[in-house]
């Protein structure tokens, strides 16, 4: 019975609060998620999973129990985010000046669809529910790669469906979608000479990332309106007396689909060659250094999940917690709140609420997050949906050292243990509903007809050509 997953949750509190505590006391970031992986790793074989390595990948691993169909899974990830260090506080202080934190609230991420998993796992073994359970540690999610890696080796392959959830400001299952993108590097060689006394010598490789950036601005106007375009230069030179003979630009490509994403890419690699064509210079190879699809939200499952956060009831925070979140949204100028709210589409109507204890009905059907995240690939090969629980203040937007605060606090604890029931009960019902798995699984190949998944990194190879 589902009544008895929200028992074993709430006695199981402190033991998982202290592990998301332990983690956010310990950030380290992507693939470098050592003591992190190891926390979860100890849990579930002392909960009796069969762990199985990913390749290549220390701090990944899959946990597993159960036999036979349905086969389903649950998302997990712990890496933190570089310079993101804070206290407990409401005012920025950090732990140590430079060091990561959890501002993405990942410590708790992880440790919530491990408790659901673990949870599940005594149905299983008293046979209210048949099927394989799979909890899937993931790493580097902030670096847009440790999904996609592992699904580059198949291990999402046999899925029948699969669940996740994000620290959030509100409590809503996430019916749209998130951005897809590529990143990639472009770097010019071109000829160094003395800039004073010989600059006809040299060929500017600073030059072809100027003239690079300048294509792009232009394309701008001309990409749809959801993509996004951001870059950064990474070489430029080392001193403004010689003329540059290596530069290089970071490019980050946003799009609401993978077509679109494509067709941008190609866009901005023929810019690049004309950069390098009208400054004489040599584009070298394309460092693809990443790729994600945009995330196919299953409308079956994003309706079980509400009723599911509706089952288990919305979080319920302390005194202490209202009084942080209180000095947290103290912090941020109102209209920061409100661009905080708007971003996450979140209804005008909370703007004077510190915390949400309550549950939304989405808001964001038919919209996208100008975000992205590598669940969208595991979106692509199995039924996925996903939700927000409330982990920080409203408004309060992932990546800053409010947020961080908040993933280390009773607020975040009580998110994350309200998202671990959500999870637990929503595949219970998978497990013991064949006739909703089966809805989700046709709504699934009539939006992806079937296709076969081929990241987008492999999909963008044959643009450096």
């Amino acid at each position: 019975m589902k009544a008895n997953l929200l028992e074993w949750i709430d006695n199981n509190r402190v033991l998982f609060g202290s592990m998301a505590k332990a983690i956010w006391d310990n950030p380290q970031i992507g693939f470098e998620e050592t003591i992190a992986s190891q926390l979860h790793r100890d849990a579930a074989a002392k909960a009796g999973f069969r762990i199985s390595d990913v390749d290549g990948m220390p701090t990944a691993f899959v946990a597993e129990c159960g036999s036979g169909k349905p086969v389903l899974g649950l998302l997990g990830e712990f890496d933190a985010l570089a310079q993101m260090s804070q206290v407990v506080s409401g005012e920025p202080k950090p732990v140590k000046a430079g060091a990561p934190g959890h501002g993405c609230g990942h410590n708790l991420l992880g440790v919530a669809s491990l408790t659901a998993a673990i949870a599940l796992k005594e149905a299983l073994d008293k046979g209210e529910i048949q099927g394989t359970l799979r909890y899937y540690a993931c790493p580097a999610e902030e670096m847009l790669s440790g999904k996609v890696r592992m699904a580059e080796q198949g291990v999402f392959d046999d899925l029948d469906a699969c669940l996740a959830w994000h620290p959030s400001s509100v409590n809503m299952p996430w019916a749209g979608s998130l951005l897809s993108l590529c990143s990639a590097e472009f770097s010019f060689k071109g000829l160094s000479a003395h800039a004073g006394a010989a600059p006809h010598m040299g060929r500017s490789a600073l030059d072809a990332v100027e003239l690079m950036d300048i294509g792009a601005n232009f394309m701008r106007e001309h990409v749809h309106e959801s993509s996004r375009i951001h870059y950064i230069i990474t070489k430029g030179g080392k001193q403004p007396n010689t003329v540059p003979d290596e530069a290089s630009v970071w490019y980050n490509l946003r799009a609401p689909g993978s077509e679109g994403l494509l067709d941008n890419c190609r866009w901005l690699t023929e810019i690049a060659r004309g950069a390098a064509m009208m400054t004489q210079t040599t584009l070298l190879p394309i460092d693809f250094k990443s790729g994600v699809y945009e995330v196919l939200s299953n409308q079956t499952l994003v309706s079980l999940i509400e009723q599911n956060m509706r089952y288990c009831g919305p979080p319920v925070y302390s005194e202490a917690d209202h009084k942080l979140a209180a000095k947290i949204t103290a912090s941020m100028p109102p209209a920061a709140k409100q661009k905080g709210m708007d971003a996450g589409f979140i209804p005008h109507r909370l703007k004077d609420l510190y915390l949400h204890e309550d549950i939304l009905s989405p808001t964001d059907e038919g919209k996208s997050q100008s975000a992205s995240t590598d669940a969208g690939d595991v979106s692509q090969i199995a039924p996925f949906a996903q939700f927000g629980a409330c982990t920080w203040p409203i408004g309060v937007n992932p990546h800053t050292w409010q947020a961080t605060a908040s993933a280390g606090s009773g607020i975040g604890t009580t998110g994350m243990l309200f998202a671990a029931k959500t999870l637990a009960c929503s595949l219970y019902d998978l497990f013991s509903m064949p006739e909703v798995l089966d809805k989700a699984k046709v709504e699934f190949f009539e939006v992806t007809g079937g296709a076969r998944y081929v990241s987008v990194m492999e999909r963008v190879k044959g643009l450096d050509g």
